[in-house]
């Protein structure tokens, strides 16, 4: 097939696959700014207790999930191998890997909890965000086996049940926050802390649904079914990386709204709403790079470098593209976004500078998570890893602390901090991309295997 009819193709495939994945994403993201929706009547301090809250447990949350990211590759992989018996094997591996690492994430989560006073947080806020943390850490079993699930049908195509499945969650969350948040239906009104116990009730529904799926494809079986522990180390060494990875990226933003946390109120607010709205559009390009990394991988299990780097470049193309767009609305429109979190003009004014460094950072992030998916359908997944520490941690943080506490320029400091570090990571896992994907050919070429 000739090389443009080939990209053509692979395109449609990935697009096909990535809308239901971007669907799911979206509606991840969007649960968190329907519970800081709910709780924004109650007053900038509680869309503060919340964001950080949120943006704290998802630290050790992102992490676990990352430990799982191994089955992206690795059931995607024997899929395009024509392997099904060994696609549930890894299931059945990653669903006991996430009960015995749920265990002690949430211990330490609940530790760090503990001692938010060293951050300096406003007081008013950080009685809010004890309770909050301290309820919503108990998701974690839940989120992790559905994340476990969520690997596993994604790599075998079967998409629909997960879009299908956070949308619903969707509205779970919004009714349970409805219920709980304001005391409706009798129900007592528990405020800051009826928005966590809606996001319980939302993860757990989740592993649910996912579960009930994929029981009804026979990829549970028995339990214990082909489970050994060289399949833990196999998961591990790829989902290790990965998760310290996502872990990085993810472990940036957080250190950013922790920092926030230490200015005034109305400024973590407008950092708060800007944040979630980045993250909601970020969400997009992440299903685009989970729908990269299993057409990468499927490639690579039937053995076909030149559709494993049109699958891959399909991926960055579309995630870079859908990224410009959302740049554009965030240019044209930022009162009208800001207007539908708050009503507060202080917090409207503080957001509109924000909101303008997200636009200048939208298409970088889009590159980074998109070239991210298509090493991680080749396997490799210390590359990302490698770069987000050298781009936030090494690079965007300092100098965003720098300007933000140093030089004055407060919130907008660390913004810029955050553009700093994905201008550095997007142009890098670009270029390495573009150097792995000849090597693949020529280890094809040669006979040699990619063993993930």
């Amino acid at each position: 097939m000739p090389p443009l009819a080939r990209l053509r193709k692979e395109l449609r495939a990935v697009a096909t696959l990535a809308v239901p994945v971007v669907v799911a994403e979206v509606g991840w993201v969007s649960m968190q700014l329907v519970d800081i929706g709910m709780v924004g009547r109650l007053g900038p301090e509680a869309i503060g207790a919340v964001g950080v809250g949120s943006a704290l447990f998802l630290a050790f949350g992102v992490f676990g999930m990352g430990l799982l990211l191994g089955l992206d590759t690795l059931v995607s992989q024997a899929y395009g191998a024509g392997n099904m018996s060994e696609c549930r094997r890894w299931l059945r591996h990653g669903l006991w890997l996430a009960l015995v690492v749920a265990l002690p994430i949430g211990l330490i989560a609940r530790a760090v909890g503990a001692n938010l006073e060293v951050w300096g947080f406003d007081p008013a806020v950080l009685g809010l965000v004890h309770g909050y943390f301290d309820i919503v850490t108990l998701s974690l079993p839940p989120l992790l086996l559905y994340a476990a699930f969520r690997r596993y049908l994604q790599a075998v195509t079967r998409v629909t049940p997960i879009m299908v499945t956070l949308v619903t969650a969707n509205v779970v969350n919004a009714v349970a926050n409805w219920v709980l948040v304001f005391g409706n239906l009798g129900a007592p009104a528990l405020g800051v802390e009826g928005a966590a116990w809606a996001t319980c009730i939302s993860r757990a529904y989740m592993a649910a649904a996912l579960a009930l799926v994929a029981a009804r494809q026979g990829g549970l079986g028995r339990p214990r079914a082909g489970v050994r522990l060289a399949g833990f180390r196999r998961i591990l060494a790829l989902g290790w990386p990965a998760a310290m990875q996502h872990t990085l990226e993810y472990g940036a933003f957080a250190a950013v709204t922790l920092l926030a946390g230490r200015l005034e109120p109305t400024t973590l607010a407008a950092h708060q709403i800007v944040v979630n709205v980045a993250g909601l559009t970020f969400m997009v390009p992440l299903g685009i790079s989970a729908a990269g990394a299993v057409r990468v991988g499927h490639a690579v299990g039937r053995r076909d470098a030149p559709g494993a780097s049109a699958a891959g470049w399909s991926a960055i193309a579309l995630g870079a593209g859908v990224m410009l767009v959302s740049a554009a609305v965030f240019l044209a429109a930022p009162r009208l976004i800001l207007g539908v979190f708050t009503p507060d003009a202080h917090v409207v004014g503080i957001g509109l500078t924000l909101i303008f460094v997200a636009a200048l950072f939208q298409i970088f992030d889009g590159l980074q998570v998109a070239a991210t998916g298509a090493l991680r359908g080749l396997g490799d997944t210390r590359t990302p890893m490698r770069m987000n520490l050298a781009g936030h941690w090494m690079c965007g943080l300092p100098i965003g602390y720098t300007l933000c506490f140093v030089s004055g320029w407060g919130v907008i400091g660390l913004w810029i901090g955050v553009l700093i570090g994905l201008t550095v990571i997007g142009a890098v896992l670009l270029a390495i991309w573009h150097r792995r994907e000849r090597e693949l050919a020529h280890r094809f070429a040669a006979g040699r295997a990619i063993h993930p």
